[in-house]
């Protein structure tokens, strides 16, 4: 069977554990689970992996769970698929879910739930959507049980089986957790402050734009920056979108854009500022990243600012697996995010004195042709496709150079080309694209 949880805990999540110790209670063996993504509070699930309760994990998987799969020891694949790619497979049939476990802050005896209310808001439950409307069985988990009617709802109690009381579901104080924390190295704030000089000089920051950033330490920066930009240009954004922080929401409270439209809430003043402020709206993958939907709006956002673990000379990125082959981080929406308008990368060039611009990335996730700008501490990169982006910022007195050149600089001041990861024959896990296609394999570490 399937079993599914949601992951808008991120490392404050005390349902999925629980779900899985009572299988193993129970006896029943080789499940399948389903996240929207693991974090490193799960770690103790390697157990129930050991003694087959779990037979493997299709889901982003960080840190722990992903370095047990990249050492060969899950019985089963891995597939790491975007959060609109998670919707794909599960509104296409790829996916079955047996049984869907939501945890929700506040619910009704219904099963009406919300994030935005009681003593676990954590924001919105938009990647528990689709397994609420598509699963075969669904249990809404709370430690805040209202009477009828719990409003807003974000799961429709109609789609609920059973409503499960705990007495604590998660710890809303992790969902600030790893990469949510901002950046306070000087490179990254330098290639946080180019980042937002580059949207400023390539035109794209204008009345009426729009923007994504992501929540690693040096896209916060880059929102911070930006800000006080859009202050002195008098420039107003229509929408900004989410992953809200208290970056994004001081936009909002400041004037400087007229919505936040949000895929997962990355703070507890996101949590806030989606309570108290209608024009503070909650999304799902399928309203912004489903591929095969009727249309998403992912490729609304004007200027996208992402991370990335590597880069290569052709512009192609991986954001799961570091240079050693370790599979250590999740795909999130990031996949997705690549059909905006202007897609950056700002990332440093060396990582514990091992370059990040490569000649091949060791696992693919986005194809060079979607991603259009590299920003390093040593210069930015424009994809020599996007002719637009380097005719814009002529003139400006912007660090423009080669992504090649940047690679030899930095290859020259590490010794040489970082040493290939050790990597086996047994694939691990496979990485899927936003139509469901695979796109790269990992394969085990040795």
């Amino acid at each position: 069977m399937t079993i599914s949880s949601h992951h808008h805990f991120r490392n404050g999540d005390k349902v999925a554990n629980a779900v899985f110790a009572a299988a193993a209670e129970l006896g029943v063996k080789e499940l399948r689970w389903f996240p929207s993504a693991a974090f490193p509070c799960q770690a103790g699930l390697i157990d129930l992996l050991e003694n087959h309760t779990i037979h493997h994990i299709e889901g982003s998987m960080n840190g722990p769970l992903g370095d047990y799969c990249s050492a060969g020891k899950m019985r089963g694949m891995g597939v790491l698929r975007s959060h609109g790619g998670r919707w794909q497979a599960v509104q296409d049939g790829e996916v079955h879910i047996d049984i869907a476990v939501l945890a929700a802050p506040t619910a009704d005896p219904f099963g009406n739930a919300n994030g935005v209310t009681g003593p676990s808001a954590c924001g919105l439950l938009g990647f528990g959507l689709v397994d609420s409307i598509y699963a075969h069985h669904v249990v809404v988990v709370t430690d805040n049980l209202v009477p009828f009617p719990c409003i807003p709802w974000q799961i429709q109690g109609n789609n609920v089986d059973q409503v499960v009381v705990m007495d604590s579901i998660g710890d809303p104080e992790k969902i600030v957790s790893g990469t949510t924390q901002l950046t306070k190295s000087p490179d990254r704030l330098l290639i946080a402050e180019m980042t937002a000089q580059f949207i400023r000089d390539a035109g794209i920051m204008k009345d009426g734009f729009s923007l994504q950033a992501g929540a690693g330490g040096t896209a916060l920066a880059f929102a911070i920056y930006l800000k006080e930009m859009m202050k002195e240009a008098g420039v107003k954004a229509r929408f900004i979108r989410g992953g809200s922080t208290k970056y994004l929401v001081e936009m909002l409270e400041e004037g400087l854009t007229d919505y936040i439209l949000d895929g997962q809430t990355f703070d507890l003043e996101g949590v806030r500022s989606m309570r108290e402020y209608p024009n503070h709206q909650d999304t799902s993958p399928f309203t912004s990243y489903n591929f095969h939907g009727k249309g998403c709006f992912a490729s609304f956002v004007d200027a996208v600012v992402l991370g990335a673990t590597e880069v290569d000379v052709d512009f192609n990125a991986n954001v799961v697996t570091h240079s050693d082959g370790r599979l250590l981080h999740g795909i999130g929406g990031w996949q997705n995010c690549l059909a905006g308008r202007c897609v950056i990368l700002p990332i440093p060039s060396v990582r514990d004195r091992i370059p990040v611009i490569v000649d091949r990335v060791t696992t693919l996730c986005g194809p060079g042709e979607l991603i259009d700008v590299v920003v390093t501490e040593r210069g930015i990169a424009i994809n020599p496709k996007r002719a637009d982006l380097i005719d814009a910022v002529k003139g400006s007195k912007l660090p423009i150079r080669t992504i090649e050149e940047i690679q030899n600089e930095v290859e020259r001041m590490c010794g040489g080309k970082p040493e290939p990861p050790k990597l086996g024959e047994k694939v691990v896990a496979a990485i899927k694209w936003v139509d469901g296609t695979v796109i790269d394999s990992v394969r085990q570490v040795l």
